[in-house]
């Protein structure tokens, strides 16, 4: 076990913010350069902690004070960017395996309200009806306001089996909603699979959780097996997928990538933030790579079979990393809308006393050097799901976000999508529907691309 001493960097790239958080592991070594302070700002922080201590109405614990001032400075950065008390740290570490306690949403701040970046399917958030861009603004009798993120996300986790209400603002509708959700342990299955018909599969992959890569693998050998010959073609579905371990992205490309194929690059400050990630065994696999690559047994048609890969605008980070490679690669035709456009890489650097800060440390890159960050990825061929009504909230709508380093001002990629007429009553009439299922017109049209896709030509 490391000592709570060592330093370490923990790589994520997941959207997840609260509820749900997950990090790859990869180790640097330790920064021991020295910067220059500004000491006269820490003199004037340090006046006023003791101003507080001295005379504040009520007496505040020193410890609440410094985590506020430490939650302040990262959250001014990015929406990304957070302190993570004991606690969260230890939720962040226990996230990765894809079981924890909670609603199953993942959530940001946003205008001193908890926003909800999206519902994780099959979750009680999910079937609840909660949706990306919903703003909660009160947990049980407890308001928002005036919370930071870590304390709004104690207050929504608590045993299985307890409910909590929420009171939610809905853009389209005029009231807040009050939402009932039974806390559950949330057990979420990253990758799903089956036989569409005969010749033809459909992987799903929802999170990109520690054995994404490896279930992927198996998923595929499964529908090898079922299928009993090659397959003409496949759907690679991470629609409201929003992202996870960077290794797992890689290691899902790697599966219809060739070996030594670039999958992503991050640039950033510091030395350890610039990284080339292509799909050798080495930037997938943690232990013994050689001889635990699951990817070299997977049937080597593969590598070649016709591919359409769907997104939508709950499609972030690992998933739009997945989604850009296949892409400019030639690999794989992108159906479905925009993506979210989280194009940027968060470090978990752990504290000396075992807490925490996720910070933003990169943007990262596709093979051809586009940045996703607040535009996302543009389908080859767009397929509306039947909600053009329904807003939609992507990177670019969240508050103090990351530029993209080719826009001239900040705020120029503000989504400029619109829903065509008021949308509070498709809002109040939205039922979520099985993705893959009947009743998903998405997949159906994907489906139909696939067993025509000769026809259709692919973007430079």
């Amino acid at each position: 076990m490391r000592s709570k001493l060592e330093k370490i960097t923990l790589i994520f790239i997941g959207s997840f913010l609260g509820i749900l958080v997950s990090f790859n592991l990869p180790v640097f070594a330790d920064k021991t350069k020295s910067s220059n302070l500004p000491i006269e700002d820490l003199r004037t922080f340090a006046e006023v902690f003791g101003k507080i201590k001295t005379d504040y109405v009520e007496t505040v614990e020193d410890k609440k004070l410094i985590n506020e001032a430490l939650s302040g400075m990262l959250s001014g950065l990015d929406p990304h960017s957070t302190f993570l008390d004991l606690d969260h740290f230890k939720d962040l570490q226990q996230g990765t395996s894809g079981e924890f306690g909670g609603l199953g949403i993942e959530v940001g701040m946003e205008d001193g309200f908890v926003k909800v970046i999206s519902p994780i399917e099959d979750t009680p958030a999910y079937h609840a009806g909660m949706k990306s861009g919903d703003l909660i603004m009160k947990l049980d009798d407890t308001m928002v306001k005036g919370l930071n993120l870590n304390e709004a996300v104690k207050l929504m986790r608590g045993k299985p089996g307890t409910p909590i209400n929420l009171q939610v603002l809905r853009e389209g509708v005029d009231a807040p909603l009050n939402i009932k959700i039974v806390r559950a342990q949330i057990k979420t299955k990253s990758v799903k699979s089956k036989i569409i018909e005969p010749n033809y599969g459909y992987v799903r992959v929802t999170q990109f959780q520690e054995r994404t890569g490896e279930d992927l693998a198996n998923a595929l050998q499964k529908l090898s097996k079922e299928n009993k010959h090659p397959l003409n073609g496949l759907i690679l579905d991470m629609r409201n997928n929003p992202g996870g371990l960077l290794n797992s992205a890689v290691a899902v490309s790697a599966a219809f990538l060739q070996e030594g194929d670039l999958v992503v690059y991050t640039e950033g400050r510091a030395a350890d933030s610039k990284m080339h990630l292509t799909t050798v065994p080495e930037n997938f696999i943690r232990n013994n790579p050689q001889k635990n690559n699951y990817i070299k047994n997977l049937p080597q048609y593969y590598k070649d079979t016709p591919l359409v890969v769907l997104v939508n605008n709950g499609s972030a980070s690992a998933s739009e990393i997945v989604a850009g490679a296949l892409q400019d690669h030639n690999r794989a035709l992108v159906v479905g809308t925009r993506s979210f456009g989280k194009g940027s890489v968060q470090s978990i650097l752990p504290m000396a006393n075992g807490t925490a800060i996720k910070l933003t440390t990169a943007r990262y890159f596709t093979p051809n050097g586009r940045s996703i960050q607040a535009k996302g990825i543009d389908p080859d061929i767009i397929i509306e799901d039947g909600n053009e009504n329904i807003p939609v909230m992507r990177e670019a709508d969240l508050t103090n976000r990351l530029s993209n380093p080719e826009e001239s001002d900040a705020n120029a990629t503000k989504d400029e999508s619109k829903p065509t007429s008021d949308g509070g009553e498709a809002l109040r009439n939205f039922k979520p529907i099985e993705l893959g299922g009947d009743e998903d017109k998405q997949f159906a049209e994907a489906v139909k691309i696939l067993k025509d896709i000769d026809r259709y030509h692919k973007k430079n």
